[in-house]
């Protein structure tokens, strides 16, 4: 489906009906994107306004697009690119923001590895105290392991998909999600010991 209105965007001659389809790919792509955004730069805001810069790069850039390739990828590095050349930048910047905090794009979003919770104040309170405490252990990983990682085990990529985006091998790719997984658990590990500790 995406790569038809792909190929309808680049056939589009009025840039009335070329904002139109693109806006129809935004629909299509903004969740995950934003949840990729987010769980790079840890702030729902900063997140925002990374997608917002990297749909309108993308919109202005598309000439530059391969039809036939992966659109979803290729949005994907973009975001990846920016948040390198300035989010990554900024001195002081915080790195971790509540799992509380509102957000359009994740406020109506359950897991979908879990059961619902919804109904269940104590379990929903462990989940969104473990997804604060995930959230802190990816900020505390070096950029691109943070970002191996989040392309792998939150967005569920492959290493060959995380390699195009990333710019990289597919051996630098699993070293980097080794190395990373590595650091995550040192650091969820106190939080993990606490929790049994409390529960035994």
């Amino acid at each position: 489906m995406s790569n038809t209105i792909v190929e309808t965007f680049a056939g589009a001659q009025a840039v009335q009906d070329r904002i139109a389809i693109f806006e129809d790919l935004v629909k299509t792509y903004e969740k995950p994107l934003f949840q990729f955004a987010f769980r790079l730069c840890g702030n729902h805001y900063e997140a925002q306004d990374l997608l917002q810069e990297g749909f309108y790069r993308a919109y202005k850039a598309f000439n530059k697009f391969e039809t036939g390739t992966a659109f979803d990828r290729w949005l994907y590095q973009i975001i990846h690119n920016l948040y390198i050349d300035h989010y990554r930048k900024k001195k002081n910047r915080p790195l971790v923001a509540s799992i509380d905090e509102p957000s359009p794009h994740l406020e109506n979003e359950k897991p979908t590895e879990i059961a619902d919770w919804t109904n269940n104040p104590e379990q929903e309170a462990v989940r969104l105290e473990l997804g604060q405490q995930i959230q802190n252990g990816l900020a505390e990983l070096p950029t691109e392991y943070r970002s191996a990682v989040i392309l792998c085990d939150i967005q569920g990529l492959s290493y060959e998909e995380i390699a195009q985006i990333l710019g990289c091998s597919i051996g630098t790719v699993r070293s980097r999600i080794h190395r990373g997984r590595k650091i995550l658990r040192r650091v969820l590990l106190p939080y993990i010991q606490g929790k049994e500790a409390l529960d035994a």
